[in-house]
């Protein structure tokens, strides 16, 4: 069972980047870990805009994509019509309060336990020789 989890969190974890100083999963990678598609998650933020202040959820801009360093997800979004909607942690619990699954469920604990996980990372890494740490 523990060597499923570390597989899980990994795959969250791979899908996790940071914009804006913040972590946060952009929409596509959402869709794919709660098994929808794109729209039925943006759909979802816009016909419930209150459960999703400021700080939940947000449009990424083009300047936002030059930052990613991750080319398979800059290969993904390379021919998309709009930018995506990046949700940070606090988005990804509002969603699924929304998203009222079986599968939510199940994955909303998994994404809890990578966001913690990587906490305490960056709680217990030390920077390497280029200054690079986890961060969260």
């Amino acid at each position: 069972m523990k060597g499923k989890e570390i597989i899980k969190n990994e795959q969250i974890e791979d899908k996790i980047i940071e914009l804006r100083g913040t972590n946060v999963i952009l929409d596509m990678d959402v869709a794919s870990i709660y098994g929808v598609e794109t729209r039925i998650v943006n759909q979802a933020v816009k016909n419930n805009p209150e459960k999703f202040p400021e700080g939940y959820v947000f449009a990424t801009t083009d300047k936002d994509l030059e930052d990613i360093k991750n080319f398979d997800i800059l290969q993904r979004i390379k021919f998309f019509k709009s930018n995506p909607k990046a949700f940070t942690e606090k988005g990804l619990y509002m969603l699924a309060t929304i998203l009222k699954s079986k599968r939510a469920t199940e994955k909303t604990i998994e994404i809890i336990e990578t966001f913690a996980k990587l906490r305490e990372l960056l709680r217990t890494e030390k920077p390497n020789e280029e200054g690079w740490r986890p961060h969260c």
